[in-house]
């Protein structure tokens, strides 16, 4: 009669290396610590919904640690900041140490708009959606190159076009806010009600009048009366 064999003896550190054991199964990834991983690279503001399907956390989970990380930064005086921007969270120079990134990427260039750009950028702004024609009507030059500018640089965008005119009208972009760092239009200064109505204003109809200059970018041009 055959005596059965007992159990052999099992190693458990065999056992380990037979049958491993996927870490990332058993702990999720650290939810604050994943957040500035991912924000570090983004190029534009990030979502807490995206951000939380991205991570696997629940929308509020994210939103609470993405407040904490912000207060965090501004506690510690980090050279840099964490804010909700145009309906997203991105990091963002300290307004303190701007002129420092600006001496250190620009390298004494300045790369900004010019005072042109930044009054027609005004007006569309506080009139949007307006035609080109009502932005040249209220600043009182050809505007068509200058328009040209933003629309290339995507702070500016078509939005369709005017019923009674067929002219085409355009608002800002969700870059525009990025830029200005802004949630929404609502949070523009009000400055609005100092602005005068297009039909206040001559050269209303200059809406298709090439530009006098039509190789300049951001030049203007005076309106033909």
């Amino acid at each position: 009669m055959t005596t059965p064999e007992a159990p052999a003896h099992r190693d458990p550190e065999q056992d380990a290396e037979r049958d491993p054991v996927d870490e990332r199964e058993e702990a999720p990834v650290a939810l604050r610590p994943a957040l500035e991983a991912v924000l570090m690279v983004v190029d534009e503001p990030a979502t807490e919904e995206h951000l939380a399907r991205v991570l696997g956390y629940p929308r509020r989970a994210v939103a609470d640690a993405l407040r904490e990380l912000a207060d965090e930064y501004t506690r510690d005086g980090r050279g840099f900041e964490l804010r909700l921007v145009a309906g997203g969270w991105r990091y963002y120079t300290r307004p303190a140490y701007a002129s420092v990134v600006d001496g250190f990427v620009l390298d004494g260039q300045h790369a900004r708009l010019t005072q042109a750009a930044l009054e027609t950028l005004a007006v569309v702004a506080y009139r949007q959606p307006v035609s080109r024609s009502r932005v040249s009507a209220i600043r009182g030059v050809n505007c068509d190159g200058v328009m040209r500018t933003l629309l290339q640089r995507g702070l500016l965008a078509e939005a369709g076009t005017e019923p009674e005119t067929g002219a085409i009208l355009y608002v800002t972009t969700h870059y525009f806010l990025e830029r200005m760092g802004l949630r929404g239009l609502d949070e523009l200064p009000e400055l609005a009600p100092f602005l005068p109505e297009a039909d206040q204003v001559e050269g209303e109809s200059q809406e298709g009048v090439p530009s006098f200059d039509v190789d300049a970018d951001d030049g203007d041009s005076p309106t033909d009366h």
